[in-house]
């Protein structure tokens, strides 16, 4: 690889120290690299975006510096264009961003050498409508949730599948994961670990009322729709969609939720030797 483009959570690197030396070490070796200089949050939802005219048409290789939140934002802004993402975890743990410090200059080696692999990570396309009226519409690579607003009560979930219902469930929201995103809020809700690589859709109720209440594993070219139901006594509710922890889009009774796969892919750059079950079992052992 020899153009990059680099995005960084300004809060992890003020002065562009660790931005500006990757970005001097690439250029000393011949390759071109552009810095993301627009530091303006989008008016919609208060995060900084990279707009397609800012990223160079050559570009092959996205490099973030930050956090797992930094790459998945990324992952977002360029899922058209699906250029190979990799992640400097500047924060306290990175999952996504598996990039130490000290580690950035032989990874950069390694990089323009084409020595690493590429991860195709499944993302979800959802729609919310208000009114009936179809809202931004937004790529997920880790999860869609819904979950209640305002009181703490349970709140009414109707979960359709190509459109017939599936199930009905009073809870306080629903998550929709991709396989990437099955080892965070889906599996602190109970839901399975998914292999990333795979192509699944997985639904999983967040504290349901009831005792039979599971996760559901669903075909990727399976119509998802969350329609929230009536409150008490036939009151609105209201509640939340999410999309990847970040964009939220206000919900109430009779608003509802269309979820797909996306045909975009996230392209993840792995360097380390070690695949998915030699981490699950590494972590699983940390668990003990």
């Amino acid at each position: 690889m020899k153009h990059y483009f680099l995005m960084t959570n300004r809060s992890k690197d003020p002065d562009l120290k660790i931005t500006n030396q990757i970005c001097d070490y690439l250029i000393s070796k011949g390759c071109s690299c552009t810095i993301h200089n627009n530091h303006k949050p989008s008016e919609h939802d208060g995060i900084i975006h990279i707009d397609d005219y800012e990223l160079p048409s050559d570009t092959e290789c996205v490099i973030t510096l930050g956090g797992d939140g930094t790459l998945i934002q990324v992952a977002h802004d360029v899922a058209k264009r699906e250029c190979a993402v990799i992640g400097v975890n500047l924060g306290k743990l990175g999952y996504l961003a598996e990039i130490e410090k000290d580690a950035i200059i032989p990874t950069l080696d390694r990089l323009m050498k084409d020595d690493f692999k590429i991860e195709e990570r499944m993302m979800l396309y959802g729609i919310p409508y208000v009114d009936k009226m179809p809202v931004k519409k937004q790529f997920a690579l880790n999860d869609v949730v819904i979950t209640r607003s305002g009181p703490l009560r349970l709140m009414t979930l109707h979960i359709f599948v190509n459109d017939r219902l599936l199930k009905t469930y009073g809870a306080d929201g629903i998550i929709v994961s991709t396989p990437t995103g099955s080892t965070g809020y889906n599996l602190s809700a109970g839901g399975p670990i998914v292999e990333p690589g795979s192509s699944v859709v997985v639904l999983t109720p967040v504290n349901a009322h009831t005792l039979n209440a599971r996760s559901i594993i669903l075909s990727p070219e399976d119509d998802i729709k969350v329609v929230i139901g009536e409150g008490r006594r036939e009151s609105k509710e209201t509640a939340e969609v999410y999309f990847d922890g970040a964009s939220v889009t206000k919900l109430q009774t009779g608003d509802y939720v269309q979820i797909t796969k996306a045909k975009e892919h996230t392209r993840i750059i792995k360097m380390s030797k070690e695949n998915f079950l030699d981490v699950l079992r590494r972590k699983l052992t940390d668990m003990e």
